[in-house]
């Protein structure tokens, strides 16, 4: 019995095992085995799938609070219909209830009416549009000269109780324009060349020629006066 030593044995070992390893990288699928040089890295490629990092949620400061109060939604369009179903809406205003404007009327003077010294010419305001309308009140005066200044004062108001006069279409209301006569009372006096008639509430006035005369303008008794309108052409 040879005897090998223990060093001669070792090695022996070795190479065998190394041997088994060669054989079995060499025959897996039958195809040979090659190992790729190393990839060497530059310290600034990019990662092979950039994942985005989840937001970090931001603590609230003293100079950002978090508010507290809960927002309050807004509040509903309120109903205008009652309790039974059926919406209220204004009243409509009747048609003969609306006022006479200056364009739907047509001014002119009546005959005079003399009396005690007194002229009194009433003033007399026609529908002479389409619809029913309606007049309360004074109405303005004004005498003009041929220049279109004006003479005298405003006529003045008599006292009376205005009451609403409805004027269906070609009807008329009429309201008194009296003065002293300028012969009598010693005033001074000027013939006018036109009237100017101004309906309630309008700005607008119309223009109708004067037909009576002489009218006082400064002095004694010189101021015209108004009463409020009546239904009619006159007395």
């Amino acid at each position: 019995m040879v005897h090998t030593p223990r060093s001669a044995r070792r090695g022996a070992l070795l190479a065998g095992t190394a041997a088994v390893l060669g054989l079995l990288a060499g025959c897996g699928n039958g195809e040979t085995v090659r190992s790729d040089p190393p990839v060497r890295s530059s310290g600034t490629a990019a990662p092979a799938q950039d994942t985005p990092s989840p937001p970090a949620s931001v603590p609230a400061t003293s100079s950002d609070p978090v508010s507290t109060v809960p927002t309050v939604p807004p509040a509903p369009p309120r109903s205008t219909a009652p309790s039974g179903g059926r919406t209220t809406a204004a009243p409509a205003t009747a048609a003969g209830g609306s006022r006479c404007h200056t364009s739907e009327l047509r001014a002119s003077v009546g005959r005079n009416d003399p009396g005690a010294g007194q002229e009194n010419f009433p003033l007399v305001l026609t529908n002479r549009s389409g619809r029913t309308c309606t007049l309360r009140g004074y109405p303005g005066a004004a005498f003009l000269n041929g220049s279109g200044g004006q003479l005298g004062a405003d006529p003045r108001r008599e006292p009376g109780r205005p009451a609403t006069v409805t004027l269906r279409p070609g009807r008329s209301a009429w309201a008194g324009l009296t003065f002293s006569n300028p012969q009598v009372s010693g005033a001074k006096a000027a013939t006018p060349a036109t009237l100017l008639v101004t309906p309630p509430d309008e700005r607008d006035p119309l223009r109708v020629s004067w037909p009576g005369g002489p009218v006082p303008v400064s002095g004694t008794a010189s101021s015209a006066r108004l009463t409020v309108l009546g239904p009619g052409t006159g007395p």
